[in-house]
């Protein structure tokens, strides 16, 4: 007989790479990107495209506490996510989702989704049908590593603007 747990034995786990946006994707600007004008893509896609046809999903997980302060909408962020989409799409490379966190505690009190905590890469994990062992974090802060680690994630820390080419060797 059949049961749950030998039918989801059998469904294998899809693995992931999470990447933060400001300092991975994007150049870093110190504070809040607040406009498509000021949002540069960093030539991160031969080290992306490798991740993928390695069979790792890539999703996006930030924080964007800007929403919260009312420095961009939530037009402009789709405008920047869609920047990405398409730079990385010339490349091959596609993104499997976007996850942001739109709080800032300072205006909308405390979330489950703003990194450091889990919530974003949990969603992903959830929605995707990912195995968390066999993932990663790519992040340049901290908060990354320990948001990657709480949700079963290892997590990578680079330097901002850092390419991620230098570190695919820590990717299995």
């Amino acid at each position: 007989m059949l049961t749950l747990q030998k039918f989801d034995a059998m469904i294998e786990k899809n693995k992931a790479v999470f990447l933060d946006r400001d300092g991975v994707l994007n150049r870093e600007l110190g504070d809040y990107i607040r406009r498509i004008e000021d949002f540069e893509v960093l030539d991160n896609f031969a080290a992306l495209k490798a991740l993928q046809d390695r069979g790792y999903l890539l999703i996006v997980a930030t924080n964007q506490g800007g929403l919260a302060k009312g420095w961009y909408t939530e037009d402009e962020l789709a405008k920047m996510h869609q920047k990405l989409r398409d730079d990385y799409r010339a490349y091959g490379v596609e993104f499997t989702d976007f996850f942001y966190c739109p709080h800032h505690p300072d205006f909308t009190g405390d979330c489950d989704c703003r990194k450091p905590k889990p919530g974003l890469l949990v969603k992903g994990i959830e929605k995707y049908n990912i195995d968390p062992a066999r993932s990663y974090f790519i992040g340049d802060r901290e908060r990354d590593v320990v948001a990657g680690t709480a949700a079963g994630v290892k997590g990578i820390l680079i330097n901002s603007d850092q390419p991620i080419s230098t570190v695919l060797d820590l990717i299995d």
